[in-house]
């Protein structure tokens, strides 16, 4: 049997893993015995969740640090050439989409080895096509700098090169600090910017809606406060 590092995403948030993971994948992720995560608890987490052909406490879980170089990712991949199959996640969503995961991506196809991307949740993509904005030509830049006068700048170059490339941007922002982006947002575009907020995407929080500057600024401002929640605008 040929090895393979498995791309398992994970979910968004609470909610049954039947409603955002097929049943196919969760059999494969239930029976590895191997995986490298950005994050141990939550990865056992996601296990537990899943359900495991084994005990977890028998599953090899390597975390995925800032510190960990090329070389431990290479010897955590070398079982692989000798067919073993090792699954790789991250914290929420799809494994090296916005996530460092990537590295380990990259490392496994220069080992030559079989890399194998599986279906599951990402907010980029759930967002995108949920808020009526351009999907053929879009831009995720993860987070805005925190600090107002430059998150406004940045927000406001952002907006300038949609108008120009007719591109939708995407942004994310740490959940505690989702209504000081939203407030941002709303004072840095302009009126005519349409703007998507979408809040908790599979999980019964959920919640997207899509207006212009100009009418979100006339709604009662909506309930983000430490909810993963996703920013998409589009100017003219």
């Amino acid at each position: 049997m040929s090895g393979a590092l498995h791309l398992i995403p994970v979910g968004l948030g609470e909610a049954p893993p039947e409603r955002w993971l097929p049943a196919d994948v969760r059999a494969l992720a239930g029976r590895l015995d191997t995986y490298i995560a950005e994050n141990a608890k939550t990865a056992r987490a996601f296990l537990k969740l899943i359900g495991t052909t084994r005990p977890l406490q028998e599953i090899t879980i390597h975390t995925l640090t800032d510190k960990v170089n090329d070389g431990q990712i290479k010897t955590w991949l070398d079982p692989v050439k000798k067919g073993a199959e090792i699954g790789l996640v991250s914290e929420a969503g799809c494994p090296a989409v916005a996530d460092p995961g990537a590295k380990v991506v990259d490392a496994a196809h220069r080992m030559g080895l079989t890399v194998k991307p599986w279906v599951g949740p990402s907010s980029i993509l759930l967002g995108l096509m949920a808020s009526g904005l351009d999907g053929q030509r879009f831009a995720f830049h993860g987070y805005a700098p925190v600090d107002p006068a430059e998150r406004a700048k940045q927000l406001r170059a952002w907006e300038q090169h949609s108008a120009k490339h007719n591109q939708t941007q995407l942004l994310i922002e740490t959940p505690y600090r989702n209504a000081a982006m939203f407030a941002t947002l709303l004072a840095s575009l302009k009126g005519d910017t349409k703007l998507c907020v979408a809040r908790s995407v599979t999980t019964a929080d959920e919640w997207v809606a899509t207006h212009t500057v100009a009418d979100w600024k006339k709604l009662p401002a909506p309930q983000l406060d430490k909810l993963p929640t996703l920013f998409l605008f589009l100017a003219r």
